[in-house]
Formats: C-alpha cells, sequence, structure tokens
C-alpha cells in the first residue's frame, strides 16, 4: 500500500460529517452538533461516496441509515477518528503527571485493589488512581489508560507486563449445605451441586483429577460469568465452587463461606494456575507517578498470603 497516496486520505471534514452523521442518524443532527448547516453535512458526505465509488447511506426523505458498506466503513474508521481525538487532546489538554488511569478486572478492583488504596494513600498522598472496570483486551493506542490488570499469560497485545501474583483457586461451599451432604473429603463434592465461572468450565475436571475423580460433563453445570456473582450463589446453598482465594478472604473470614475439608488442594498442572499481571504499553513514559505505583504494587504483592 502507498501510504502517500493522497486518494486513500479523504479530507478530515468529509470523515468527520460521515462519522457524525452515522452515530447520530441524521444530517440534520449532525450538522447541529459540527456547527454547519444540512446541507454542508449533505454535500460533504455525498462528496466522501463520491470518492469512494459507493453509497454509504440509504436515503428515505429526510432520514438517512447506514448500508452494509457504509457500516464496514465505518467499523474501520471510528476507532481511527477516536485515536487521533485523543492524541490530539494530549497535547492541548496534557494529563497531570500524578493522575493515572486504571483498568481492572471487577472482581480484583472490588476484592484485591479497593481495599488496599488506604495505604497508597497514605504512601503517596499526591497520587490520583482512576479506576474502570475492564474485562476484556484492549488496545492501550486507543484507549486513555496508563496501565491494566491482566489474568491469563502475559499475552496482551504490545504491552510489557509486571508479575503480581499466582492466584490460588479454593473448593468453597455454604456451611449449611456441607453439613447437609456431609462433605468431608474430595469426592464428597460429586454429591452437590457443581457450579463453574463462564470462562473456566472445565475448572472441576482439573481439579478433581488429580484426585481419580470424573466431573460432571460442563455442560450440566450451572455457570455464572463473574466470581463475585459465582460466590453469591454458593453462598446461597447453590452448590460449591472453584473461587480465587484472594476473592473470598471476606466470607472465608466470617465463615459464610467454608473450604469443606483439610485435604491439601491438589497442585495445579502448569499452565493451569493463573497468574495476575499489570500490563502496560510498550515504550510508554515512564513517570515518577507510574514508577511509585508499580512499585507500590510489587510491594502488596509480597503481602499476598
Amino acid at each position: 500500500m502507498n501510504y502517500d497516496d493522497r486518494r486513500r486520505l479523504p479530507p478530515m471534514a468529509m470523515l468527520h460529517c460521515f462519522e457524525a452523521s452515522a452515530r447520530l442518524g441524521s444530517f440534520s443532527r449532525a450538522g447541529a452538533a459540527l456547527n454547519l448547516t444540512q446541507s454542508a453535512v449533505s454535500r460533504h458526505v455525498a462528496n466522501l461516496e463520491q470518492w469512494l465509488g459507493t453509497a454509504l447511506f440509504d436515503r428515505h426523505g429526510r432520514r438517512v441509515a447506514l448500508n452494509d458498506k457504509g457500516q464496514d466503513y465505518l467499523d474501520d474508521l471510528a476507532p481511527a477518528l477516536a485515536a487521533i481525538r485523543r492524541a490530539t487532546g494530549r497535547f492541548l489538554e496534557p494529563a497531570p503527571e500524578h493522575v493515572i488511569e486504571l483498568a481492572v478486572l471487577p472482581g480484583f478492583g472490588m476484592r484485591w485493589l479497593a481495599p488496599r488504596l488506604p495505604r497508597l494513600t497514605q504512601k503517596h498522598p499526591d497520587l490520583v488512581i482512576n479506576i474502570a472496570s475492564r474485562v476484556d483486551l484492549f488496545d492501550f493506542a486507543r484507549e486513555p489508560f496508563h496501565a491494566a490488570i491482566h489474568v491469563g499469560d502475559p499475552d496482551w497485545p504490545d504491552a510489557e507486563h509486571d508479575l503480581l501474583f499466582r492466584e490460588h483457586v479454593v473448593p468453597v461451599i455454604s456451611p449449611a449445605l456441607a453439613d447437609q451432604h456431609e462433605v468431608r473429603r474430595p469426592k464428597d463434592l460429586l454429591r452437590v451441586p457443581l457450579l463453574v465461572q463462564s470462562q473456566r468450565k472445565d475448572a472441576w475436571s482439573r481439579w478433581l483429577r488429580p484426585f481419580g475423580l470424573d466431573a460432571p460433563d460442563a455442560g450440566t453445570m450451572p455457570s455464572i460469568s463473574h466470581f463475585l456473582m459465582l460466590a453469591q450463589a454458593v453462598k446461597a446453598g447453590g452448590g460449591a465452587a472453584l473461587i480465587p482465594s484472594f476473592l473470598i478472604e471476606p466470607e472465608l473470614a466470617s465463615g459464610e463461606l467454608v473450604i469443606p475439608f483439610e485435604t491439601p488442594s491438589p497442585e495445579m498442572p502448569p499452565g493451569d494456575a493463573r497468574s495476575y499481571w499489570l500490563a502496560f504499553p510498550q515504550g510508554s513514559p515512564k513517570t515518577k507517578a507510574f514508577a511509585a505505583f508499580r512499585d507500590w504494587m510489587r510491594e502488596e504483592c509480597t503481602r499476598q498470603p
């Protein structure tokens, strides 16, 4: 591809009007948003369609709707325009150096990070951490985050990784259900419903195998998307589940959930025990604030039981 071919880069006014019209579903609303007349927006969109040699909208009187080609073009174009806006915004309104934008997994944020934030504030009172819940991987170049919490392998694209800790998964059940079914050893768990986290449907099979036990078919076990919701279901007596211990420390301490036997948990085969990482963009500026935050995270992880 010849990146210097100007035909491949339509004027920004055309792209801006197209994106606004697609997002707002109307040339007139796009005009109001962009401080242009409806006819000016319509003309820019028409010029873009002529530039590309194809219609991008289906027109029905005053109403417009993206057609399939327009939707495909928008899907590719919108992230690029958003990235341009963010990059320009960083120059026009640079973020304060003492502020860190962090994306976290919901359970990690609630049960690991949030309870430790007072210690961060005590050690670094000028440091501000803005936390947002994110589950899926994203492109750091297109998002406003300095770092993210990642679970699994150190495979976040175009990112560096600091190892935080390896999770310890434990079988838990409500005390009443454990007593009702006399759950005293691993094979007794097969007498109660087994619940799974929806992204780890083979967890019971992997955990029971070293004990010489077969788990029920994964398709027969109810699944719940978040560990904290899974813990609530177990507390209510819905069954037993495998949950990372750091996510349920309050429930274990209060006795609402119990690990029903003292038999040591089997060692998970290599690759089965998941690790938590602090991921951040490769080559990103290492500010004093971010360096302090990384050091604090590593110190806190030494407190992991």
